[in-house]
């Protein structure tokens, strides 16, 4: 057992030294690119500033034998643009892969000093951060770099979802956790082949009317993912850390995709994957804050004062409890004020009023 007092203390001499406070970098859309693709990889600079995260993805949707050129273009593109505000993210390959060591050793030393999160697929528990957290410091130390490079964790197995408090507070390198439905999916054996999203066959009914179980009867889709998502996000709050959702599969239909990533959302996840540019303004949308409870938010904020005691506005009691979800709407339009100019002019032009 590693005392407290060392949690933060650098695991390889000449390490940087880990963060206690993971920074609140807007994430709202983590847009997945293969640099092994030389069309995409061509938009890829000219993407930056219009999406939070670009991810270079070695993982699956690469194929086995552009494996070494994807690593490639990542490292090319990587040294060739210039990031501004928008964070450089790489998905590696799954830790007992041919390919996970080669990437890491690969990526660190070449471009350690542009990468602002490695993204690990498929962890089952705090062991497989462990082994990461490890060989990222010895990597950073022979490297010199001078700030941690973060981990964030993708949940796809169901031993992982069972382990999911001790993964997000495995190590101070945790920036955050995806959910990876279509693996999940495979690993809990759930009986959808869709990848994301929900199933009309996982529904609740309404009650037959007078006994007619034959009439007209209202049907309610459920989501298949609320359990997993929600526990994900109480995971994450308790250590600090971001959720995300993952990806929605179905490009075309942007209607659910909408829905799916709002849910998220509200259940207080910071961004979603992007796999098609579309999905990008889409997420763009869903987690910012809109103009109207961002107003509503500044007007419990101003009227509170100190924030104790309570106060009426519009016919609703508006106490501590309240003040504080209210904050969160107010500094969460405050980051991507500083990021986004479209969003900054539109909360910039709120009046507020008692």
């Amino acid at each position: 057992m590693r005392s407290a007092k060392d949690f933060f203390r650098p695991l390889a001499v000449g390490a940087p030294e880990p963060l206690r406070e993971i920074p609140a970098r807007p994430s709202r859309a983590i847009h997945f690119f293969d640099p092994s693709n030389e069309k995409m990889a061509a938009k890829i600079p000219g993407m930056v500033g219009k999406v939070d995260v670009l991810l270079g993805n070695l993982e699956d949707a690469i194929k086995a034998d552009n494996k070494v050129a994807a690593r490639e273009g990542l490292v090319r593109i990587a040294q060739e643009t210039d990031w501004g505000p928008t964070q450089l993210w790489t998905r590696v390959n799954a830790l007992d892969s041919p390919w996970f060591l080669d990437d890491i050793t690969t990526l660190v030393p070449a471009i350690g000093d542009k990468l602002d999160v490695v993204m690990v697929p498929k962890v089952q528990g705090a062991e497989d951060i462990h082994y990461v957290d490890r060989i990222l410091a010895q990597l950073e130390a022979k490297a010199g770099l001078t700030r941690p490079i973060l981990v964030h964790a993708i949940l796809e197995t169901a031993r992982g979802v069972a382990n999911v408090e001790e993964i997000c507070g495995a190590s101070p390198r945790m920036q955050g956790i995806s959910l990876g439905p279509a693996d999940l999916a495979a690993d809990r054996r759930m009986k959808t082949i869709r990848v994301g999203g929900g199933h009309p066959g996982y529904l609740v009914r309404q009650d037959p009317v007078d006994g007619d179980i034959e009439g007209d009867r209202g049907i309610y889709q459920q989501d298949l993912w609320h359990y997993t998502i929600a526990r994900m996000v109480d995971a994450c709050a308790m250590h600090g850390i971001y959720p995300y959702y993952g990806p929605f599969g179905d490009i075309a239909d942007v209607v659910a995709c909408e829905d799916q990533f709002r849910n998220a959302f509200l259940l207080g996840c910071v961004g979603a994957w992007s796999l098609h540019p579309k999905q990008i303004a889409i997420a763009n949308k869903v987690f910012s804050p809109s103009v109207e409870d961002v107003r509503h938010a500044r007007r419990v904020v101003a009227a509170m004062g100190d924030g104790t005691g309570a106060v009426m506005l519009d016919g609703k009691m508006e106490d501590d409890a309240s003040l504080k979800q209210c904050l969160v709407m107010v500094e969460l339009a405050e980051e991507l004020a500083k990021v986004d100019e479209g969003l900054a002019k539109q909360y910039a032009a709120i009046e507020v009023d008692q």
